[in-house]
Parts: structure tokens; sequence; C-alpha cells
């Protein structure tokens, strides 16, 4: 086999021993693979992309393995294993860089058919293959194990398909071999949702055969080429899930459901995926066929185009922390206030493997907030052991003492210049050499917090959104005094539990709540006018909005709008909409949104009731609630506030969900025309009030 037999080698675990970085091994053909013979005739296929931590699918990739496959064909093992020889995951998809140099429909299906070509080549051949999984497999990767024969995965292993977060569905092959393989219905579900299964979870599916530590591998891989692993047989149930009455009504209800979440207008995959099983008539091999045209037509829409955007706005902003070199992993959090936002910034910490102690003066506050880390615990399906370090992580703290002991403080009090300014003066002189003092202000500019501090270098802002353990963004707000190391260390926690850092300027209402209140206070200012709520709110949603403005405010809390809206209306030198009295009115009354049970809307068990009315309210509606948020995203970019328009856009979809498939406000602004937009906001000036003047940045950008 093209001269790669380990003559010298006289067990397995000496064959696989050797193997190094494919295109730094002379005697290897390929960049991306490696192949060798054991002395028991077994193939050892190790996917190894070169100068890369990753494994990914690339075109390169694809006609080596094809390469591979021949020589395979033509020199026949007794078996083959495919593996990855990186550290942490066996491949995580498809080169989505790739897809941004297709731009016809002819060329993404020659591509694909040419990609299913090998995979189909790979899964005929005439002895059995093996593939045995570690760490992360995912798209395009799972979609490689599913052409073996066995799938072994090692604990800790996780599958999925999350092309349908890029407007896609699996295009090599994984929508007609996934329904074969196991229930239908749970292969249509990861399609659907792009959710990961974990290892566990894969065996009881069907998804893998075998689950084993690494240490018993060779094992498993002995009684998979001796035929002695068993497939998960599919029940009646699977049988009777493919037959067409049956599909045709499931099919209508996962329609429904992905509707729901996705609207079809905006979000085609899930109809189109659907649309594959259905009209397959339950024969995987006419839903493979099918897949190349699906798949094609879904890569060149828009919405495909502008999620494949939004991915790679959150690698770049990824990258902000990841790149930071030369900086100490924090071990310690001390987090004073357990309210809501402190409470659950604690939590979430805990969560990430720090230790954390949480500070407040009523201890109630504190276990309410322990309480809440549980039940995210029970969400996110956490064995009892994990849980309870989880908590024992979480330490209550009413003396201040674990500030002692912090490599990062955060503040996360009222928004209330004076009890920050108390605190500080509590907190500074205990704080260690290194530690630095982070405050979760939303809208209150630094420049004016850290006037008191003895050292302001130590003052950065850590401003998280709310719910804290799903919202990604973390704005890294500066000041200008703030020291290089600080900041510094800011975007490696922010990297370091998983959320998306964003440097932005210690201006009134930093970015997003500075872009966000006049979109939430010109939905007041049209209920103000007799719109109805829900007629405001539905506007929104069909631009793509994930709630309407009406909604939110009352998530966010309107004690907390009307606080932002007055740091903004006397902070900067723009015209805002004015506040209605009803609204104070109704702050003052207590009735501050979903934490109260009632605001603009009254809630129960979590959900706003809405009344069923159907009014469109006038034709631009839209533009009204859209136009402020633009404007002032403009503003924010021609201050300086954030670096660039790319950033802008990650930080507004990841910190408000401004309607991803549209690729952030900015990008839709450029596609809908500087022009059109200045020229819309100079007609509803003159209709409805000077807060609609263009900012001067769409006249530069024209």
């Amino acid at each position: 086999m093209n001269g790669l037999v380990l003559k010298t080698l006289s067990d397995r675990a000496k064959a696989i021993g050797p193997f190094t970085n494919a295109s730094s091994d002379a005697t290897n053909p390929w960049q991306h693979w490696q192949l060798r013979i054991a002395d028991d005739g077994v193939a050892w296929l190790m996917f190894d992309c070169a100068d890369a931590d990753v494994n990914v699918l690339s075109q390169a990739a694809l006609e080596e393995l094809n390469e591979v496959v021949m020589a395979l064909e033509s020199d026949k093992p007794k078996a083959l294993v495919l593996r990855s020889a990186k550290a942490n995951s066996f491949c995580v998809g498809a080169d989505i860089k790739e897809f941004r140099q297709i731009d016809t429909i002819d060329a993404a299906r020659d591509k694909l058919h040419a990609a299913h070509a090998v995979a189909n080549r790979f899964a005929a051949l005439p002895f059995t293959k093996v593939a045995v999984v570690h760490g992360h497999c995912f798209g395009g990767g799972l979609e490689l194990a599913l052409v073996c024969d066995y799938r072994i995965g090692v604990f800790g292993a996780s599958f999925g398909f999350p092309e349908i977060l890029l407007g896609l569905h699996p295009g090599l092959g994984g929508t007609g071999r996934s329904v074969k393989l196991i229930d239908p219905v749970e292969a249509m579900t990861m399609m659907l949702t792009g959710k990961t299964v974990r290892d566990k979870r894969a065996k009881s599916l069907g998804l893998i055969n075998a689950l084993v530590p690494e240490r018993h591998v060779y094992g498993a891989i002995d009684a998979a080429i001796a035929g002695k692993l068993k497939h998960k047989q599919p029940g009646f149930k699977s049988k009777l899930m493919n037959t067409g009455p049956a599909r045709n009504f499931i099919a209508k209800k996962m329609r429904e459901k992905a509707a729901a979440k996705a609207p079809p207008q905006h979000y085609p995959a899930p109809g189109k995926l659907v649309d594959l099983w259905q009209s397959a008539d339950g024969n995987p091999e006419q839903m493979l066929a099918a897949e190349v045209d699906s798949f094609s037509e879904l890569l060149l829409t828009d919405t495909s185009r502008n999620l494949v955007r939004v991915f790679f706005l959150q690698e770049k902003m990824k990258k902000l922390a990841s790149s930071v070199e030369g900086v100490t992993k924090a071990t310690h959090v001390h987090v004073i206030g357990a309210g809501a936002m402190g409470g659950d910034i604690a939590g979430w910490c805990a969560l990430q493997g720090l230790t954390v102690t949480l500070f407040d003066m009523k201890a109630e506050i504190i276990g309410k907030a322990v309480a809440r880390t549980a039940a995210l615990c029970d969400k996110k399906r956490m064995g009892a052991a994990d849980k309870r370090a989880v908590l024992d992580r979480l330490i209550p703290d009413l003396t201040h003492d674990g500030a002692r002991h912090a490599d990062i403080v955060i503040e996360a009090v009222p928004e209330k210049i004076d009890i920050k300014r108390q605190v500080y003066n509590q907190v500074e002189p205990l704080l260690k050499p290194g530690a630095i003092l982070a405050t979760n202000t939303s809208s209150i500019p630094l420049d004016e917090l850290q006037q008191e501090l003895q050292d302001p270098s130590r003052l950065v802002g850590l401003h998280f959104f709310n719910p804290v353990s799903q919202m990604q963004l973390l704005e890294i707000v500066r000041h200008n005094k703030l020291g290089d190391d600080t900041y510094q260390k800011a975007l490696a926690f922010a990297g370091q539990i998983k959320r998306l850092p964003t440097p932005v300027t210690g201006t009134p209402g930093f970015l997003v709540n500075r872009a966000l209140t006049p979109y939430l206070l010109e939905a007041m200012v049209l209920m103000d006018e007799g719109i109805a709520p829900e007629t405001i709110d539905r506007a929104a949603t069909k631009f793509g909005m994930p709630m309407g403005p009406v909604e939110l405010a009352d998530v966010v809390g309107l004690d907390i709008c009307m606080g932002v809206a007055e740091m903004l209306g006397s902070g900067l030198n723009q015209p805002m909409p004015t506040v209605p009295k009803w609204l104070a009115d109704k702050v003052a009354k207590g009735d501050l949104g979903k934490k109260t049970g009632k605001g603009l809307y009254v809630w129960e068990k979590g959900k706003p009731k809405k009344a069923d009315n159907t009014t469109s309210g006038p034709d631009n509606l839209t533009d009204r609630l859209l136009m402020p948020m633009l404007n002032m995203c403009m503003a924010c970019l021609r201050e300086g506030v954030i670096e660039d328009a790319d950033l802008l856009d990650g930080a507004m979809i990841f910190g408000t969900g401004f309607a991803p498939f549209r690729g952030g406000p900015m990008h839709y602004s450029q596609n809908r025309g500087y022009g059109d937009v200045k020229a819309t906001l100079e007609q509803l000036a003159q209709q409805h009030g000077e807060r609609y003047t263009p900012d001067p940045g769409w006249s530069k950008e024209e």
C-alpha cells in the first residue's frame, strides 16, 4: 500500500505512536492525511490538517481523501481505522471560509457532487471501516464518521449537525445517512436544532456503537472488526415514522415547531430539510441524492450568506480574547451584589470552573442567587457530582473576605454613582497586587466612576447582559486612565468564561444600551400615539428581531430603561425621544415589567399576556422603530465608541439579538443603501421631530 507498511512495528500501540504532523513527514504523500498499516493488516488513517489546531474538511482535504481511497481500493487492508491526530477533536466540520468563494449555484452543485463522490467511494470500500471519535465531531466531521461501518466514541466526545445555524443543512450525505442509522425524528431534531449530543446520549441514540475510555479503544476496534459490535436496530416506532401518513403528519409538526423559532420567510433551511425528508418516501438514498440541490440552493441565499458572516464576526470577537498572551488565568472572582445581575454573574463564573465569593449585605439574597445557579445546573442537565462541584465553588461572603484573595473583583450594585464609589472606597484597600476592579455598570461613564480611586488604572468595565447564562456579549469598557495590563486581563477573562469581548469607550450607555435605548423609547412614543403594544412588537418580529421592543423593555425592566434614558439624555449631545409621563408613573408605582409581574404587559409564568389583535399600524411603523437604532449605531461608529463596523454588528447581534439573518445593523444599512437610510431619516424628522435628524456619518459614507 504505497510502500507505507510499518514492518518494524510489532504491535498497534507502536503502529500509531510514530504518527507526526502529515505535512512534516517526508515519507507521506499527503498534507492532511497519514496512512499506515500495522503488522496485523489493519490500516490506520489519521486525519491531521496541516498548520491547524483542528481538522476541517476543506476542498484540499477532500481531494486528498479521494487519493487515499484510491490507494485503499488498489491495495486492500484487512480493515481500516479512521482517527484524528488532533489532541482535542475529531473534526469540526467543513471549511466555512470556502463557502464565501462559491458564487453560482452550478459551482455549488459541482463541489457538492465531487464531495459526495468521495464520501460514497469511501463508504463502498469492501472491508470494515471503523471511526474512533474523541472530542468534537461536528458537521462534515460527523458526516465523515457516518460513512464508516462502526463508530466508537471516546468518553467526552460530542456530536452535532450545526449547519442550520449557518442557514444550511448537512451537505455531505448527513441527511440520508443519519435518518437511516437512528430514529428519523431524533436525526431530524439534531439537524433542525443544530444542538449537540454528548457521548452517552449518542450511544443511546445509536449514533455510536460503543463508548469507551481511551485505554479500551483497541478492544473496541477488535470487536468492531470481528463483527461483535451491534448496531441499534430501528424499532416499530421508527419504522412507522417512515410510512407515508405518519411522515406527513410529523413533517407538518416539524414545520410548525421550526417556524415558531425561525420564520421560514427569514430562515428557509428548516423547511427545506423537512421537505427533503418528507419527499424521500422513506428512502434515505433518495434523500441523500436530493441533498445536493437543496444545499446548493440554500448556500446562495442572503440568509446563509449573512449567517456565515455572523459566524466570522463571532470568530473575530473570540480572537480578541484568545490572542492575549502572557496573562495568567484568573482562578478566583469576587462579586459584589447578589441581585439579578451580580448573582447570575457569580453563578456563571462558578459554572466555568472559577472559585467565586459572592458578597451581599443580606444572606437571603445570596441564597436566592445560589438557588438560581442550582436551577441553571439542572437546566444544563448536569450530574449530581458536577452540580455539587459548581455550588461548592460559589461561596457566600458577608464580610468581603474574598476580595483579599480575588484576581478579579466585579461590582454589580445599583446604577448610582454614589453607591458604586462607596463600594470602591471599601474594597480597593483590600485588593491584592495585580487584581483588577471591574464594574458591571450598564451606562455610567467610567471616567466619572474612577475619579476617587487611588489607582484608577485597575478599573475596567465588564458589562454583562441579561440573562447572563444566555447572552454571549461582554462589553469591555475603557476609560482615560485604564491600564493596559488591566485591559489585557479583562479580554483574557472574557475568553476564560466563554464570552465574546467587545472593547468600547466609556461614554454614556457605551454601545449596546446607547443604540438600543432610542429603539425602546420610540416604542413607548408609538404607544403614546395610541398604537397597540402587540402591533409594535409584531412589526419588530416581522423584521426579524427575536422579540418586540415593548416586550424587551419589560424583560430589561422599565426602571432600568428609564435610568439609561435619563443618563443618555443628560450625557449625550443628541436629541432623544421624550419619555411619556405614563411610563414614569408606572415606574413610580412599581410596575417594572417581567420581574414584578406587571409593566407594559401583564406577565404570567414568565410569559407576557398579549391581546389577540391583528392591526398593522402605520406603513412606516418598522422604520419608525428601526431608524433611531441605526442612527445611533452610526453615531457610535463615527465617534469611535467602537473600533469598526464589523465589531459593532457583532455586538448588536450577540447583545440585542438584532436579526442575525440580516448580518447586523451596519451591514443591513449598507445593503439597503446609506443614502436611503439618510433619506428615510430626513423624512421621519420632518414628520416626527429632530430626534430623527440623520447623523453626519451617513453623508460621509455615501
